[in-house]
């Protein structure tokens, strides 16, 4: 069995589907978790529900397209753990806009969210990880990332910038020993899922050779596996986890 005993780990977008998966997983397994969420209700009902099952986590809910925020948390997390061992980017936000339908404000969003607040939450945590020689920073990309989707461009714009920060940061921070990795959800059973028109649904569904869709557990156990000693020896991948569906 995975442990991650004694290992701190911030997930950001930790507060349903995926990410709320990804905190209970690795708390389970031990690690201290520090959830973050974009508001403060949804923070306190993810917390909430987690200790409802023994479950023991920190939230905080900052501003993640703020440098100076993110850093004094972080600064703030390091002065009362000592260490940072993981972090998971996996915030996020999608689109199904038609390119002509897609204002500048709605593209900047998504960009600002997936690209921008994991480049600070990345750049926020790299120098205590290289003080400590050693590190773990994962993150959500998405089966679109390869192959598109039918419309939403940004989101899948987005993702593909996800993949080229984590492979580049994988080579710069290989001599640390910092491992830098990806996850690619395929079709997962989440609201992001649930609220995609039946038309796009279907065909996306017909396509996955396992015969059933994911569920944020199948995902979670991907970024449990590249947290841990396990795969230690894995740095620069962006994993797809799809069933099979576009590979």
């Amino acid at each position: 069995m995975i442990d991650l005993k004694g290992k701190v780990a911030i997930v950001t977008g930790g507060t349903r589907g995926i990410g709320f998966e990804i905190v209970r997983t690795f708390a389970i397994q031990h690690a201290q978790v520090i959830l973050l969420g974009s508001k403060e209700e949804t923070v306190l009902k993810a917390v909430k529900k987690l200790q409802g099952d023994g479950i023991q986590v920190e939230g905080y809910y900052p501003n993640l397209n703020s440098y100076e925020e993110i850093c004094s948390l972080v600064q703030k997390i390091h002065a009362q753990y000592g260490h940072i061992d993981i972090l998971v980017n996996n915030a996020g936000i999608s689109s199904h806009s038609k390119i002509e339908d897609t204002t500048s404000e709605e593209f900047e969003k998504i960009m600002d969210l997936n690209v921008r607040a994991m480049f600070y939450m990345t750049k926020a945590v790299v120098s205590y990880m290289k003080e400590q020689k050693q590190g773990v920073i994962l993150n959500t990309s998405s089966m679109v990332s390869f192959y598109g989707q039918p419309s939403g461009v940004g989101y899948p714009a987005s993702k593909f910038a996800v993949n080229g920060l984590t492979k580049s940061l994988a080579r710069e921070l290989a001599p640390f020993q910092i491992r830098v990795n990806a996850v690619a959800p395929g079709i997962i059973e989440t609201e992001m899922f649930s609220q995609l028109p039946k038309e796009m649904r279907e065909p996306l569904l017909q396509k996955i050779p396992l015969g059933r869709v994911g569920k944020p557990q199948d995902v979670a156990n991907a970024f449990l596996f590249l947290a841990s000693d396990m795969a230690c020896y894995i740095t620069g991948i962006v994993l797809p986890v799809d069933g099979a569906a576009y590979n």
